[in-house]
């Protein structure tokens, strides 16, 4: 049987490919603006309004002022290269709603677990999650205004992350930062992913 490209003259199609990465972290650590701020497309989020049943629930300490919480997921999109993207997933932040992680997870090259250092232990469950399950992550440290800033060898250490998974500062405000720790992930999760890693815009 004859394949059109066997045939002199025809270039073989690369097949498209889509690389999953989920955002994680605790409640109110930036998860959704970091989504929102490197996506090519208009993000898709699950927010609602907080309420009344998830007092004594969520914990909302150091974040009183938030309203809002993701229920389900966040959504973003980065091409890389024509035929290439990646394919972002913010996870909500709190328990109540880790039953959705195992979906999220699956087939996904690696994980950003996102820190605030005023509420280090906020991210643990994260970290432990992926660690237990052999996702590579890195841990991305975002820079709160106010907040004091810690050398990422000290957050290493409290967060007694073995190995060496990269701890990267970061405001997911800003795009050039939220593309340093996607960077980062992708070249710590794929060998040779420096040439994948090297388009992103």
């Amino acid at each position: 049987m004859d394949y059109a490209a066997s045939e002199p003259g025809t270039t073989a199609v690369a097949p498209a490919l889509a690389i999953k990465i989920l955002i994680a972290g605790g409640f109110g650590v930036g998860k959704t603006t970091m989504v929102g701020t490197i996506s090519e497309i208009r993000p898709l989020h699950t927010e609602e309004l907080l309420s009344e049943r998830g007092v004594g629930v969520d914990d909302t300490s150091g974040v009183e002022a938030k309203i809002t919480t993701t229920v389900a997921l966040d959504f973003g999109r980065i091409t890389i290269r024509e035929g290439l993207w990646l394919y972002l997933f913010g996870t909500p932040g709190q328990d109540r709603f880790w039953f959705m992680w195992d979906e999220l997870a699956l087939g996904a090259l690696g994980a950003v677990v996102l820190a605030d250092t005023r509420r280090l232990q906020d991210c643990f469950p994260a970290v432990d999650y992926f660690e237990q399950r052999g996702i590579p992550f890195v841990v991305g440290v975002n820079c709160f205004d106010g907040a004091r800033r810690y050398d990422p060898a000290k957050v290493r250490r409290a967060l007694g992350l073995v190995g060496t998974i990269p701890v990267v500062l970061c405001d997911v405000r800003e795009r050039a930062s939220v593309k340093e720790v996607l960077t980062t992930l992708v070249r710590y999760a794929v060998e040779g992913g420096q040439a994948v890693s090297s388009h992103l815009a």
